[in-house]
């Protein structure tokens, strides 16, 4: 795993030790990211169920100015930490070990600003992204701006509306998929 473009280009990253994460591949985050950008202007991005920080950090690498990043677990916040120093980013980013509903709760507590984009990489077993998007909208979290992608086990899909996010596509990479959705207006 590296960070495939921008300012950290080329920088590898490490991964969580045991078989608890399952990273996105530099193949799927390669087209993830020529979906949704490739380059981002100062966007403030969340990145929940962060694993080991790939996602948040391409986009860091890749001109977005802030990210916040949510995992549970301890080695992963640990792989994260050690991630964003390694590619001289820790500057422009929070850490939190907190479960993500949770989470979520602690940044509208804080006054957090609503997020540009946000990337929802729960376990596969997890089938709860739609009601964390939801969430996100409620706690003011996610404005018309916000533009949400959610990475699933392909066999599953989330609905072409969740709330005020509109799919705007849905890729599939072996047994992973990608939803893009971004904030439409109401539903």
């Amino acid at each position: 795993m590296r960070v495939i473009s921008g300012e950290a280009r080329g920088r590898p990253l490490k991964a969580v030790p045991g078989q608890t994460t399952r990273p996105t591949t530099d193949k799927v985050k390669e087209a993830l990211f020529s979906m949704i950008g490739p380059y981002f202007d100062g966007e403030r991005v969340l990145d929940l169920f962060a694993g080991t920080g790939g996602l948040g950090i391409e986009a860091l690498s890749r001109g977005a100015g802030h990210a916040v990043f949510v995992d549970a677990n301890a080695k992963s916040i640990e792989v994260v930490r050690a991630n964003l120093e390694a590619t001289r980013l820790a500057a422009r980013a929070e850490v939190f070990r907190q479960d993500a509903g949770k989470a979520i709760r602690l940044l509208e507590q804080r006054g957090a600003e609503p997020f540009g984009l946000v990337f929802l990489d729960p376990p596969y077993a997890m089938k709860n992204g739609d009601a964390l998007l939801l969430e996100l909208v409620e706690r003011g979290l996610a404005d018309e701006d916000t533009v949400a992608v959610v990475e699933h086990e392909s066999g599953f899909e989330y609905g072409e509306r969740i709330g005020p996010f509109e799919r705007r596509r849905l890729a599939r990479y072996g047994e992973t998929a990608i939803s893009i959705y971004r904030y439409g207006g109401e539903a």
